[in-house]
């Protein structure tokens, strides 16, 4: 089934990615598509809630904070949508029966909505890299046992989907970043940074966590994790390399020598269309590619001693699936910190690091390659929070 008829869901509504969303579905139902919207879920800004269900007109709308259903359901009346608040409400938006659900939730909020579409078999986008990164082998897992179809969204994994024509023939893949807002600066300079710094970048336009995620390449490190998941390869056959001009989207090396790789200008929509229309191919209004224009494409290797994270989530990932949820626990802690103003830049790796530490320092089992069940998910995370949190309170009193 092509994106027409095909009725979908979106979690996660007024974030970046769900935004490029409702613009992808706006430009095909302008071509003549019929794309129904089962449901749609947002953090807390109402007055974006209100835009995409006037627009995309879905039948039930969820926002996830319980004081705010009363709120909600007076933002959205005469709109005929069914409101819902909290926690249930947002997996209630997975599990209802849409062909496709976007999943754009940023953060480890986003697992349990995302786990309702994969439970009931559903064409599932990926935004969310925490899904991967904190309960990889139980989503994908899970996937199998339903029968669902986790399309990846992230610009580099779609890439890699979409060049991958012999998996098992792949020798290893490299993961392009743009290098974010600080390719070229000091450590001095980094040390320095301002949030409205971080939050700079220089290709892409992101919500302000995966900005300053970009910004530390922390993000980068989480795609490697999820990479690994989604396409059954270990971590030492994952590079990076980073490309200022976010054009090139990432590469697969085959046995037989040939690298195959997805070019296109930096734009969500590009991928987003992709999986929406997938195993088809609709036409977006995006800008076209134009390498005359652009003149030159540039690489280089990430320098290890200004972007820690990229090794510590290689750590991470060789020890299991817990220690990366303690890792992106952790880091959301840390990057709130830092938004807040309380721990410096350089100061957000180092939260991570050493709030990993103390986790192993209290024995907590963060080796263990597959959790048994999202209560061990829910336990780490929340212990290496309580441990990201001391940290980052003491070096904000320092």
């Amino acid at each position: 089934m092509s994106a027409h008829g095909r009725s979908v869901s979106i979690l996660g509504v007024t974030g970046s990615v769900g935004r490029s969303t409702v613009a992808v579905i706006e430009d095909l139902r302008a071509q003549g598509a019929e794309i129904p919207v089962e449901a749609v879920t947002a953090g807390g800004n109402l007055a974006e809630l209100v835009g995409a269900c006037r627009k995309l007109k879905p039948k039930f709308a969820a926002v996830a904070d319980d004081a705010q259903l009363e709120p909600a359901r007076a933002a959205l009346a005469g709109l005929g949508v069914e409101v819902g608040a909290g926690r249930a409400a947002l997996e209630e938006a997975g599990a209802r029966p849409a062909d496709w659900v976007m999943s754009a939730i940023v953060g480890a909020a986003g697992l349990k909505p995302t786990m309702a579409a994969v439970r009931r078999g559903a064409l599932v986008a990926l935004a969310n890299k925490e899904c991967l990164v904190c309960a990889g082998p139980l989503m994908l897992a899970a996937a199998r046992e339903s029968g669902a179809k986790l399309l990846p969204v992230d610009s580099e994994h779609n890439a890699i989907f979409q060049v991958l024509s012999h998996p098992a023939r792949v020798e290893k893949l490299t993961l392009t970043a743009s290098g974010g807002p600080f390719r070229q600066a000091s450590l001095e300079a980094m040390a320095r940074a301002t949030p409205a710094e971080a939050c700079k970048h220089p290709r892409w336009n992101m919500g302000r966590k995966i900005s300053v995620d970009s910004a530390t390449l922390m993000n980068k490190g989480l795609e490697l994790i999820e990479a690994s998941y989604l396409f059954e390869i270990e971590e030492q056959s994952i590079d990076i390399i980073i490309h200022p001009e976010s054009v090139v989207h990432s590469f697969a090396h085959y046995v037989d020598g040939s690298v195959l790789a997805q070019l296109g200008t930096p734009d969500m929509r590009i991928p987003i269309a992709y999986t929406l229309s997938w195993p088809d191919r609709g036409r977006v209004s995006t800008e076209r590619l134009d390498l005359a224009a652009l003149g030159q494409l540039t690489f280089e290797a990430p320098d290890a001693a200004r972007f820690p994270a990229l090794k510590l989530c290689r750590e991470a990932l060789k020890r299991g699936a817990l220690a990366t949820t303690a890792l992106n626990a952790a880091n959301e802690v840390a990057v709130a910190a830092f938004l807040a103003g309380r721990i410096r830049f350089l100061e957000i790796v180092r939260v991570v690091e050493e709030g990993m530490a103390a986790l192993d320092a209290e024995g907590a089992a963060l080796n263990a390659k597959s959790p048994s069940s999202f209560d061990e998910v829910a336990a780490v995370d929340g212990a290496a929070r309580a441990a990201a949190a001391r940290i980052a309170g003491s070096l904000a009193a320092a």
